[in-house]
């Protein structure tokens, strides 16, 4: 004799179920797009481990999907013949979430209930939706290759446990019952669920089954109802839709193909729908985000590539067909050439994920051109041989849509400088940066080179935590003076990044806080000439603040990129900034040791009022922490520098 037993929900689901029963019922439907996605994902997971397995199918091999309902017993039924689970995987993925996620997810909810539902699918807990309408949920499954004897109950009312027994099945696979709250009795109609099945689960390549109504009269002037046939019928086009027609598909089925997908509650910016023939053949359906997802600086995460080899999913997150600077790209990559058995190690070895790799990155890069072609109109256009067709939207839809993107993912981006060399010069094309003479992130290096003075010949930029310190930056001053151009960077990758760009378009990249302030000709000859005389007429107090500043600075020199403030801090050629420095630092990362330059304005009063006073020391710490408080750093004694303004002011 089978014994249930109880158990407890681990604390994270009974947490997420009370929310979940208490909070999540602006848009109750889309339980019905989760408990269905998941029935597609034991029939896929079925078919992959029958590659080698085949006995797994016991015989019967129709992978299917059917949604039923009982009126009078007020149940919905989502059944599936896929895996199935045995006894402990019931418990391990029922009654407990196995993705640090979870606890992001939990902070995510704001009190946006319509958005707060559509996360539910984003954290990989799409079953527990269907509290949202159900007081109880009963669970019925068989793991395919177990024995009839080995099925499994589980039994749950969404409260703080749930039951689970050993039970008789003679099918493989899992069906799940909702038996539905008063409230979601409007679920109970097969015209309805049809509606949300080919809303949210249209593009699902398993067949979706519900059973055919008719009509009959009623008796002795009873109403008539609509009673059950018998007969299946599939209510899904049940093919993947990758596979159909581009000119057969809808903007509206393309968008919620991408949400079902991705578990986004909004649609894509844009996304491209190609078939690539060549030495490689496969379909490309790609997705570009509206927004970026909260573990987007996750590195480790992998991309969001669903990898299907000959309509049979292989995997999720195939991180070898994108870049992990294109991390953000969400989509469906269907092969014929990769063989059905191919696994993770394969992927990272194989020709021809290489090759569907490079085409990935490529249709991606020609997705951001065409998008910031339609946004800023200087852009040239790009064109690509080797696809055989492409679906776009209106191009007036796409006004826009390239500054939401870069504002979103344009840091991401960037990293693309470091890892994709054979692509960085598009990549850098793409780039959009604040300046000096704009506001927002509109400058690209192109603009930037058509806005050069007469014998400029640097693209100038200066690296800040913040935008509103690059532009107050002191190291600004004689740019802002002359009327040159400066880009300001604040993305924390932007000072690695530019390790790996030197130029734009044969035009070199200068930083201005690193190495002497050289304007080349923008610089006449008078104020050449002004400075030389002015560093040998203060080189006693050069040495001076040297000597004082011993331990701290590598040197002090004269300089004429300061117009209204005494001093500013830069580093050497090639040396690390001081934003990297402290960037490193908060990361608990090792910093190489070197001192920084401290440069001088001659003609500031402060500066002047070094010779010949007896707080000569104090002033020069003064001027040497104002300039690294000025730059975003901070003393290294602040209460030292505190004292010491105070002494100088009493």
């Amino acid at each position: 004799m089978n014994t249930k037993h109880t158990h407890s929900f681990q604390a994270e689901v009974a947490q997420l179920l009370h929310l979940v029963t208490h909070s999540l019922y602006s848009n109750k439907e889309i339980f019905l797009r989760e408990l269905i996605s998941n029935a597609s994902d034991a029939c896929d997971k079925l078919r992959f481990e029958a590659l080698n397995k085949p006995e797994l199918y016991e015989g019967q091999p129709q992978l299917e999907v059917r949604v039923s309902f009982d009126k009078k017993a007020r149940t919905l039924t989502i059944a599936d013949t896929g895996i199935g689970m045995s006894e402990q995987e019931a418990i391990d993925n029922l009654g407990t979430i196995a993705k640090s996620g979870t606890k992001d997810f939990m902070s995510k909810l704001s009190g946006d209930q319509k958005a707060d539902s559509q996360l539910i699918g984003q954290f990989g807990v799409g079953f527990y939706s269907g509290f949202i309408v159900a007081d109880r949920i009963t669970v019925e499954s068989r793991r395919a290759g177990l024995s009839a004897s080995e099925g499994v109950r589980w039994v749950s009312g969404g409260s703080g446990d749930f039951e689970v027994e050993q039970i008789e099945r003679a099918e493989r696979g899992t069906s799940i019952t909702l038996h539905l709250r008063e409230d979601a009795e409007e679920f109970l109609n097969a015209w309805k669920l049809k509606q949300l099945i080919n809303k949210y689960s249209d593009h699902i390549s398993l067949p979706i089954l519900m059973e055919k109504e008719e009509w009959k009269e009623g008796e002795n002037d009873q109403p008539g109802d609509m009673v059950k046939t018998g007969e299946w019928e599939t209510v899904n086009q049940a093919s993947a839709l990758w596979t159909r027609p581009k000119k057969d598909i809808t903007p509206e089925q393309y968008i919620e193909f991408y949400k079902n997908i991705s578990h986004d509650s909004e649609a894509p910016l844009t996304w491209s729908h190609n078939r690539v023939e060549g030495n490689t053949e496969y379909t490309q359906l790609l997705y570009i985000p509206a927004h970026a997802p909260m573990d987007l600086w996750n590195r480790d995460k992998k991309a969001g590539i669903k990898l299907y080899v000959k309509r049979v999913f292989i995997m999720d997150d195939a991180e070898a067909l994108m870049p992990t600077y294109l991390r953000f790209v969400k989509g469906v990559i269907d092969s014929a050439d990769l063989p059905l058995n191919v696994s993770r190690e394969l992927l990272q070895e194989s020709r021809d994920v290489r090759l569907i790799r490079d085409g990935n990155t490529r249709r991606v890069l020609s997705m951001l051109e065409d998008l910031a072609k339609h946004d800023r109109h200087d852009a040239a256009a790009v064109t690509e041989g080797d696809v055989v067709d492409v679906v776009s939207e209106d191009d007036k839809a796409k006004e826009g849509k390239y500054t939401q993107f870069y504002s979103e993912f344009g840091a991401v981006l960037k990293e693309g400088l470091g890892e994709d060399f054979g692509n960085s010069e598009r990549i850098a094309k793409l780039l959009r940066f604040a300046s000096s003479t704009s506001d927002g992130l509109t400058v690209s290096f192109a603009d930037y080179k058509s806005r050069m003075k007469e014998g400029q010949e640097a693209i100038y930029y200066i690296t800040a935590d913040t935008l509103a310190a690059a532009r107050n930056s002191p190291q600004l001053e004689v740019f802002k003076k002359k009327g040159i151009e400066v880009l300001l960077m604040t993305d924390r990758v932007d000072e690695w990044a530019l390790n790996y760009l030197t130029e734009f378009d044969g035009t070199p990249l200068q930083s201005v806080a690193k190495g002497a302030v050289d304007l080349g000709k923008l610089q006449d000859e008078a104020e050449k000439k002004a400075a030389e005389e002015a560093a040998e007429t203060f080189k006693p107090t050069l040495a001076r603040l040297k000597q004082a500043l011993n331990n701290e600075v590598e040197d002090v020199r004269v300089t004429t990129r300061l117009v209204d403030s005494p001093a500013c801090i830069v580093v050497q050629d090639g040396g690390m900034s001081a934003q990297l420095a402290r960037m490193l630092k908060q990361a608990g990362q090792p910093i190489p040791q070197s001192r920084p330059v401290l440069e001088v304005n001659p003609e500031h009063p402060l500066v002047k009022k070094l010779e010949g006073s007896v707080h000569f020391d104090d002033l020069a710490h003064i001027l040497f922490d104002q300039a690294l408080l000025a730059e975003g750093g901070m003393p290294e004694d602040p209460a030292a520098y505190v004292k010491r303004v105070n002494a100088l002011l009493v």
